[in-house]
């Protein structure tokens, strides 16, 4: 997958948007932030590091362990609480699939949670 492509399958998510808190740039030089409108609350981390597209992704911590034992390139992730985030790196081990799941469960993570009157938290 491509940046861009990333870029889009995120903002597939309702109220998913793309912010860019940390450059004035946006594009490839770019770190990339994936949020949720209502919460703001970011659920993937789009950026480039040694000249590998990576994306870090938020994840439950028993999840994010067996992950990092099945393929190579999912790790700890790089500037983020370790326990809850990992990154992948494209273009290696992880199927896009796969890749579109892990991106998936991230939203879940992080989505607001909807009460039973139907108000979010």
């Amino acid at each position: 997958m491509t940046r861009q492509e990333l870029i889009d399958f995120c903002l597939t998510f309702p109220a998913a948007y793309e912010d860019y808190p940390f450059d004035e740039m946006t594009g490839d030089g770019a770190w990339t932030v994936m949020r949720h409108r209502t919460n703001k609350k970011s659920f993937a981390f789009i950026y480039e590091r040694n000249g590998k597209l990576c994306i870090n992704l938020k994840c439950e911590p028993v999840e994010a362990d067996f992950l990092r034992q099945l393929f190579s390139d999912v790790t700890p992730a790089y500037h983020m609480n370790k326990v809850h985030w990992n990154t992948v790196a494209l273009g290696g081990d992880v199927p896009d699939d796969e890749l579109c799941r892990m991106i998936k469960s991230s939203y879940d993570l992080i989505k607001p949670k909807v009460r039973r009157n139907g108000v979010s938290l």
